[in-house]
């Protein structure tokens, strides 16, 4: 995972994404389209791509839902949740920095991340995708950091 996300060996994707759809199938894990955590634009420039959308794609393919890839958007700048130390200053840290722009019309979300922590990202993006109307979302990571 730490190749994915740091050191840009992208091929290790599609492995991970498969263990994150066979998880999803044997958990029932049922969505109307798939939406990866966006990068803000200046990380992404840095990184070159989006692990989260990379395994969301797979995911996509694999499960046979449709990837909106751009619903959300990372609309401020922040330091990487990596350095913020507490589960309130991870959660300062994504307070509205995303927005949806497109209706989801009670779509179900398979909300894709490579990694949970706090789980403040995931449920920053669900409170803006639920503002663009979506139905249930659900969170869908490679990993758990405990």
């Amino acid at each position: 995972m730490h190749d994915l996300k740091y050191r840009g060996v992208a091929a290790s994707a599609s492995e991970l994404a498969a263990r994150m759809a066979a998880h999803a199938l044997r958990h029932g894990l049922a969505a109307d389209v798939i939406v990866p955590v966006p990068l803000h634009p200046r990380r992404h420039r840095t990184r070159g791509y989006n692990q989260a959308a990379l395994l969301a794609r797979e995911v996509s393919r694999l499960l046979g839902v449709p990837l909106l890839d751009d619903a959300l958007m990372r609309t401020q700048y922040r330091s990487p949740q990596a350095a913020a130390s507490s589960k309130e200053e991870r959660a300062a840290a994504v307070r509205d920095a995303f927005r949806c722009g497109i209706l989801l019309s009670g779509r179900r979300v398979l909300l894709i991340d490579d990694v949970c922590t706090t789980g403040a990202t995931l449920n920053a993006c669900a409170r803006a995708l639920r503002a663009a109307d979506s139905g249930a979302v659900i969170g869908l990571t490679l990993a758990h950091e405990v």
